[in-house]
């Protein structure tokens, strides 16, 4: 992914580009800013993680950044607000942090840590797809 033209090129954990942005998508890359990226942090990425690409990320214009911390067992989630600063989004009294950029996303953030992950087909039925 790459922000902007004069910062470097990213690989995100896991990103999403909203149907509006789907002509950023290049054959080898995205130019441009993706509108939601996670990053999973390992202890060798987390300086990178938290420090360099969350600057690049807001700068260059993701409008929302997840870091997920499995050794920490953190969860922060940061939302673009319209003078283009990262703000903490919340996760609600119930443990759910709902998406703001992806309407209907949301995720329990004790699922992400459990000594057992929950089942595929458990995920899918709480958030109604099946």
């Amino acid at each position: 992914m790459k922000t902007g033209p004069d910062l470097p090129g990213r690989e995100p954990s896991l990103y999403f580009i909203a149907r509006k942005n789907l002509h950023r998508l290049k054959k080898k890359h995205l130019q441009g800013p993706a509108d939601l990226v996670v990053e999973v942090i390992s202890p060798d990425s987390r300086a990178r993680d938290r420090g360099e690409k969350f600057y690049e990320y807001k700068q260059g214009g993701v409008r929302e950044y997840w870091m997920i911390d499995y050794e920490r067992k953190q969860a922060e989630f940061f939302v673009l607000d319209k003078n283009g600063i990262y703000r903490p989004a919340p996760i609600g009294k119930d443990g759910i942090y709902r998406s703001a950029v992806l309407k209907g996303l949301w995720i329990k953030v004790d699922w992400l840590w459990p000594k057992r992950l929950p089942t595929l087909m458990s995920v899918l039925k709480a958030w109604g797809l099946v």
